[in-house]
């Protein structure tokens, strides 16, 4: 650093800090540089090794660095530990592999419902090479890319037919745009919800072209309300989940029959948002930790035209909006131009109908987020106290296991907990807060969850082998 008189003037001209700066390819020919840009992208390179330097000249504009101390930064090899830091950073960018220690199921953050082993071995098999996805295998002739979806999705849900787009939001959008654009949508004004990424039905309504008509009051909405708002306007009649919050007490809500009928009778389409939608088979555990969440089968059976939900949350497949409903209903939706900018790839059609052919075998309990659910106390406790026995080998940890909560996530029951035991770490020397970022700063990344400063690693979101990972992250971080 450049040194000052008693005017707080520095005595070091500024110009030869810049002359001793080297540019750009004399640092790439520097030995240790030089073997950080083996094999990587020359372009790459050279935008890191330019930052860093405009760096070290900003300090020099500020008077914080002179000629002597870049000479001293460049001998002691901090140029190559700046660039190979950012070099770190730029790998950890993008979708990495982590490992949920959170007990959060659904974790939106950290990509929702892993999907069944079988399920991404059918997607990495689609991925990597050709497939038949437009194309009938007898006749040659091209065919829809969803149709065998929409045959599952008849057999799971009772429906008549289905079809699949890219997410629930573009389900609620295209079918909104389909029976209502250029008209009104009547909706009860307890069921305007906003979700995740501030993703709010009008906002949607207003997107789709949809005039919003709402009905009611927050706490209670009835049929006569709907059938009050109904003009020649009239395009939809929508009832929407409240899937993250609930209304309590003086409460009354239009059910989907009540809806479907109304429709029927005023020839208006009717629809139903369930968000989520958990879908429950015959001979499969039932969810029932998670307090009435609506059920996709009971929903096709009240008799409104069309019902949407996720594909990535309670079903456990990957991201999709699945729409399932009446057969004219759903080719409707098929027909409108938008569909084609909404549809899925080869890889989630491959692995939606996996997921859903495990439905149909009778096997939905050995999709991951199912089993994190259903896992009751008796089955997590063994797993965190050996894990906690792993723990306790480590020096400089100080372990125990406690009972506590966990949440399906995602907007999924927001007032469900589902009681499991964790593993609770503190790390001697060192804050909760700063363990925590040492574990997300690692290889595997790890997340967990801090309470009174303490790191809570929960089993029930720990998928099969990834123990023996977390306890090899753990000690790398300390």
């Amino acid at each position: 650093m450049a040194s000052t008189d008693a005017r707080g003037e520095t005595d070091a001209d500024p110009r030869e800090a810049f002359r001793a700066l080297p540019s750009v390819d004399e640092a790439l020919r520097e030995p240790g540089l030089a073997a950080l840009a083996e094999g990587r992208d020359r372009e790459l390179m050279l935008a890191l090794v330019r930052d860093r330097i405009d760096a070290w000249r900003a300090e020099i504009l500020a008077g914080e660095l002179d000629a002597a101390g870049v000479a001293e930064r460049i001998a002691v090899g901090q140029l190559t530990s700046e660039v190979r830091a950012a070099i770190g950073r730029e790998d950890a960018k993008g979708i990495r592999s982590v490992i949920n220690a959170t007990g959060v199921v659904l974790h939106t953050g950290l990509g929702r419902a892993p999907v069944h082993p079988e399920v991404a071995q059918e997607m990495a098999r689609a991925a990597a090479g050709y497939c038949l996805l437009e194309v009938d295998r007898a006749t040659g002739q091209r065919n829809q890319r969803d149709g065998r979806l929409g045959e599952l999705l008849a057999r799971l849900t009772g429906a008549e037919d289905g079809i699949v787009v890219n997410n629930n939001a573009a389900a609620v959008l295209i079918t909104l745009q389909t029976f209502a654009r250029g008209g009104e949508a009547v909706v009860s004004r307890g069921e305007l919800v906003e979700i995740g990424g501030s993703f709010r039905v009008p906002d949607v309504m207003t997107r789709a072209g949809v005039d919003l008509v709402e009905v009611g009051t927050t706490n209670r909405t009835r049929i006569a309300d709907y059938r009050g708002a109904v003009t020649d306007r009239t395009g939809i009649l929508l009832k929407v989940h409240r899937s993250n919050f609930r209304v309590v007490g003086f409460t009354e809500e239009t059910g989907g029959d009540e809806i479907g009928a109304l429709g029927r009778e005023l020839g208006v389409p009717t629809a139903n948002d369930l968000g989520s939608g958990l879908l429950e088979l015959a001979g499969a555990r039932p969810l029932d930790m998670l307090g009435g969440e609506p059920l996709v089968k009971q929903a096709v059976a009240e008799g409104v035209d069309v019902v949407m939900f996720s594909g990535d949350k309670l079903l456990g497949g990957p991201q999709a909006g699945l729409i399932v409903g009446k057969r004219e209903v759903v080719q409707q939706i098929r027909k409108n131009p938008t569909y084609r900018a909404m549809r899925c790839d080869k890889a989630t059609i491959a692995g939606l109908e996996k997921t859903l052919e495990l439905y149909l075998e009778g096997r939905a309990d050995e999709i991951p987020s199912r089993a994190m659910m259903l896992a009751s106390t008796d089955e997590i406790l063994p797993r965190a106290q050996e894990l906690a026995a792993q723990f306790a080998d480590i020096d400089g940890l100080e372990v125990e296991v406690a009972l506590d909560r966990s949440q399906p996530g995602s907007g999924s029951a927001p007032d469900i907990y589902l009681d499991t035991y964790v593993v609770r770490v503190a790390a001697r020397g060192r804050s909760a807060a700063s363990f925590a970022d040492a574990l997300r700063d690692g290889t595997p990344c790890v997340f967990a969850r801090i309470q009174d400063d303490r790191v809570l690693f929960d089993p029930r979101t720990l998928l099969p082998g990834e123990e023996r990972e977390l306890v090899a992250a753990i000690r790398a971080a300390l």
